[in-house]
């Protein structure tokens, strides 16, 4: 069984007899004797709590803590595992149903083969990487930015030229 809650009248009746058994202590707040005694006094009169309970308390409290933080940071979705795959074991249809996809994919957002004359003249001057943006609206630009097959630009075709002659 708990022990019994001290009603509100009891605790002022309390600390009212300690506030009497100190009255006219002079330097009660200065004077180490003083406040030795003032307080053994509030000792005596108010109980001391259960050392047992306090930590139970306190451990009751951390779990709570510990499973508010946990509801707050939880994953939300779970990714489902997928095997590792390389590029390495595709065989020549998995890698051309992975290129179509990606080709649909593209033909969505760029409705025109056209190559854009901005990503050309990038290419040509070595000036395409990774932070080129194209000047013609930069992702919204509606020309393609990639070279077709068989593309050669000018400065590879005055190589080959030069090897030729």
């Amino acid at each position: 069984m708990p022990p019994k809650q001290q009603s509100k009248a009891e605790l002022a009746k309390k600390q009212k007899m300690v506030e009497d058994k100190t009255f006219g202590l002079k330097n009660k707040n200065k004077s180490k004797n003083v406040q030795k005694y003032v307080h053994s006094l509030k000792q005596n009169v108010q109980p001391v709590p259960d050392p047992s309970k306090l930590a139970a308390k306190k451990k009751e409290e951390e779990k709570a803590k510990e499973k508010e933080l946990n509801e707050l940071f939880k994953v939300a979705v779970s990714q489902p595992k997928v095997p590792v795959e390389t590029m390495e074991d595709w065989d020549q249809e998995t890698l051309e149903k992975a290129v179509e996809s990606k080709v649909n994919e593209y033909k969505q957002n760029k409705p025109t083969d056209i190559v854009c004359k901005y990503f050309l003249e990038a290419v040509e001057k070595k000036q395409y990487g990774w932070f080129w943006v194209c000047p013609n609206g930069g992702k919204d630009c509606h020309y393609r930015h990639a070279l077709p097959p068989g593309y050669v630009l000018k400065s590879q075709m005055k190589a080959l030229l030069e090897e030729e002659s």
